[in-house]
Formats: structure tokens, sequence, C-alpha cells
């Protein structure tokens, strides 16, 4: 028995209400709007609200997911939530959203592998599908990245926001879906990017949440230098693996990091910054959300349409990467 083609089948989005502007950080800490939005490309990014957790952001973009894919959530056969700021350490976010959504079919888990998270999941969610494993798989990169950011270290407080993207991957006709995926990892880089406290290492105490170790803490520089070279690399290797150029991309959906790595990517591409979905200005950085949300707002808005080359490509904490090619 053959494989068979895997691609998404229907997408959603949600953003909490509240907007952090940068004129409101201005008045948080030492920084202003004209640096954040040169360095950055960030404006705003959105805030959830105090009763709102991982699951309810998550929540809101699967029903838009599974409503589009015109199928309930009975239909669901397992649901994978990419995130690095769950609910609970357990149960998983999974399973508290399969039990929100009443999936009561899906097995559920959480995937933890940082900005990277979504495209890991479409990966492992896939290969399930293309297998005959499974029918219906629901993605969700979803992340309250408020409740680990510092407010006081404007190297950091500045880049964060809240947001969950969802998608239904299914069966597809012949020649649509996933061409291809690269997804990768650099252990050695795990200092550079990372939350230290509340894990078996540094389990929470009084003096670790006094030392802001349950905070996210970034080595900024060597970040940055780490994503021009893998986003661009993550996305030839993709393109390779699908036999495709990158002249014959329609649609290139990056995580929303930083306008200078996406700027590069597109550099590296030779792709006109028209042919991206770019929406990091509204939402900043959203990690796991990041392209999903992304992705949920070029189908709002027409960006893709049938037969569309698309290719998704991010980095993350670990160091992690991923790359997808679809034709939509």
């Amino acid at each position: 028995m053959g494989l068979h083609p895997v691609g998404i089948v229907g997408t959603g989005k949600y953003v909490p209400e509240r907007i952090l502007s940068n004129k409101d950080l201005e008045a948080m800490v030492e920084t202003n709007d004209e640096w954040i939005v040169t360095r950055t490309g960030i404006k705003e990014r959105r805030i959830a609200a105090a009763e709102e957790a991982t699951s309810d952001l998550a929540l809101h973009a699967s029903r838009l997911a599974i409503e589009a894919a015109g199928l309930t959530a009975e239909d669901i056969d397992l649901i994978i939530v990419a995130t690095v700021t769950p609910d609970t350490l357990f149960p998983s976010t999974a399973c508290l959203l399969q039990e929100k959504l009443g999936a009561k079919k899906a097995a559920a888990f959480d995937l933890s592998a940082a900005c990277s998270g979504f495209i890991y999941g479409l990966a492992t969610g896939s290969s399930m599908i293309s297998t005959g494993m499974y029918k219906h798989v629901l993605v969700v990169g979803a992340e309250t990245l408020s409740r680990i950011t510092d407010y006081t270290d404007r190297n950091t407080c500045i880049l964060f926001g809240d947001g969950a993207g969802a998608v239904v991957l299914g069966q597809v006709a012949e020649g649509r879906g996933f061409q291809s995926f690269e997804i990768g990892a650099d252990g050695s880089g795990g200092d550079l990017l990372k939350v230290s406290g509340g894990g078996s290492r540094l389990p929470a105490t009084a003096e670790s949440v006094e030392q802001k170790q349950h905070y996210i803490h970034m080595a900024g520089n060597d970040v940055f230098k780490f994503a021009v070279r893998i986003m661009g690399s993550a996305a030839e290797e993709a393109l390779l693996k699908a036999g495709i150029t990158k002249d014959d991309i329609d649609l290139l959906v990056p995580h929303q990091a930083n306008i200078r790595i996406i700027q590069s990517a597109l550099n590296r591409l030779s792709l006109s910054e028209d042919k991206a979905m770019i929406n990091l200005n509204n939402y900043g950085n959203m990690s796991a959300a990041s392209i999903p949300v992304a992705l949920a707002e070029a189908v709002e808005q027409n960006r893709v349409k049938e037969g569309d080359c698309v290719l998704l490509v991010g980095f993350g904490g670990g160091l992690t990467w991923g790359a997808s090619v679809l034709t939509w």
C-alpha cells in the first residue's frame, strides 16, 4: 500500500484582545518605538487576559480550524499541541484541549521544540496520516509567552506575544499537500535561549524565583546569527527534497521573530517581500504560534490559492529548526 498524500484541510487562529504597544513598553523599560521597530519590525503584541491560559487560546483556534475543515471534534484522531508554555507540566495541554473540544476519540500529546514546534508537529502528524494510522490530526501551535517574559529585561520583553494557530491535517488529492520536511536540532546551543527554572534540574525555589530563572533568557546576538544561517539552509534543504527551486515558491511563511531575519531569508531565496507573509509588526514573536497564525491570516487574506507552492520555515530554542514545502 502506497503512502497517502497529506495536506492542510483547515486553518484557524486566535490572538488575545489586549494589545501591548511599543509606547506601553516605553513606560516600562528604557526603550523607544523607533529603536524597537528598526531592530525588530515589531509595533505591538497581544497579551493573554489573566484568566486565559495556553489551552484557552488553543481552543479558539482549534474550533475555527475544525470548522474550516468541515469536520466536528469527534472526527479528530490525534491532537498535537506545540508549546513551551503549557498550562501545567502535566496533564498535557493537548489533553486539556481534547476535553474542552469534546474530541473524545483523539489521542493527545504536547510537543516541545520551541519556535520550531509547529513544523515538528506537522511532520509528526502528517507521517501518521500518510501511513494510514489516522485520518485527521489537529496540530496546534499555542503560547502564552507573557507568563515567562521578564518585563524588566528590555532585550527580551519587546519581542514576545501570546496567540494560537491551528490546522487540521487530512488526506488530499495526488500531487497536493506536503512535498518535503526538513527538521533538525543542535543541542550544543541549548544555553543560548532557555528558561532554566521549573524542571528537574532546577525545581522552583524562593531563590530560583528571585534570580528570575523562570523567565526567558536569550543570548540575542548568537541566536540572531544562528537564525540567519539556518532559515536559509533549512529552506534550501526542504526545496531540494521536494525537487523544486526557489523560483517555484508562491508564498513564504516564516517564523515571525525579527524582520531582519526574515529579510535575510528572502535575500537568500531571491524572493521579494510581497512573496512573504509577514505579520510580526502586529503580534511579535509568538514562538510555536507564529507560523500557524501567519498561515491562517494568509488564507483569510486569499494570499494562498489551490496549487500554490508554500514554504514554511522556522527556528527556535533547543536549538531547533524546521522547514516544509507544500502544494496547497
